[in-house]
């Protein structure tokens, strides 16, 4: 914002002494057209020195993806899209074979085992048991009844999900890539920590007989927001973060009037 062209400085009538040349004894007066110093950038410096920014899910120093901020009265917006309760979805990168103190692949070595039983077909059996799983607790949690119309019309709409504070929930998980040692799974989740999201593939790994770190946590989608509207480090600057909240407007103002009304 304060490296974007300013507006001209003010101007005011000054009574100047009118050019003498070379005559010493000249002393008239000349009404001049000069600009205001109190304009200048040197006087008045920095226009904008605070901005408020709010946060939205949080991302942990090892994590990476989609990271929604608030500006101004998007710090307001970000609390309503908080009270949605909306999923969020990961890509979690695994290795089989070694287990560490933190359950991820930079963390200290607990153990190392084999992996060579491992298939495809077992990691997905164990997958489909953890999101039957969550399945039952999101519907505990959503507190519906079931045989309602409201449940139904909630169906409909894909808006079954706890509206309240609750334990992290999996609503969706499946393997993308299986590669042993390595794997990559898509997680899509309520109320998560990306922490939470390493002991599932740690835990992954125990079901299988075996032992597993995570390698990656990436965020792809925040809700409403998916990769496409992120920006870039090198897209920091006003004009991309104006044509990306001008971009973002109509489809978080829809999601509020779905979900909140």
């Amino acid at each position: 914002l304060n490296a974007a062209p300013r507006r001209a400085p003010r101007q005011h009538v000054r009574f100047l002494p009118a050019p003498g040349g070379g005559d010493s004894r000249a002393t008239g007066l000349v009404a001049t057209m000069v600009p205001v110093l109190a304009d200048h950038p040197l006087v008045r410096g920095p226009r904008f020195r605070q901005l408020k920014i709010g946060a939205g899910h949080r991302l942990d120093v090892k994590s990476s993806g989609v990271f929604v901020l608030g500006i101004g009265h998007g710090n307001k917006l970000l609390t309503d899209l908080y009270n949605c309760h909306l999923i969020k979805v990961y890509t979690v990168g695994g290795l089989f074979g070694k287990a560490t103190d933190d359950f991820s692949d930079t963390g200290k070595l607990v153990e190392k085992t084999t992996f060579d039983h491992i298939t495809r077909e077992k990691l997905e059996r164990i997958l489909a048991v953890i999101q039957g799983t969550n399945h039952k607790a999101l519907l505990m949690y959503s507190n519906i009844d079931l045989k309602s119309q409201e449940a139904y019309e909630l169906a409909v709409k894909g808006l079954i999900r706890p509206m309240e504070k609750s334990p992290p929930i999996i609503t969706g998980i499946r393997c993308l890539q299986f590669t042993p040692p390595e794997f990559q799974l898509e997680i899509h989740c309520l109320h998560e920590t990306q922490q939470y999201l390493r002991k599932i593939v740690h835990e992954v790994g125990l079901e299988l007989k075996s032992s597993a770190v995570c390698t990656q946590v990436r965020r792809i989608r925040d809700g409403v927001f998916t990769l496409e509207d992120a920006l870039l480090r090198t897209q920091w600057d006003l004009q991309s973060v104006r044509n990306a909240i001008q971009n973002c407007q109509l489809k978080v103002k829809t999601e509020l009037e779905k979900t909140l009304g």
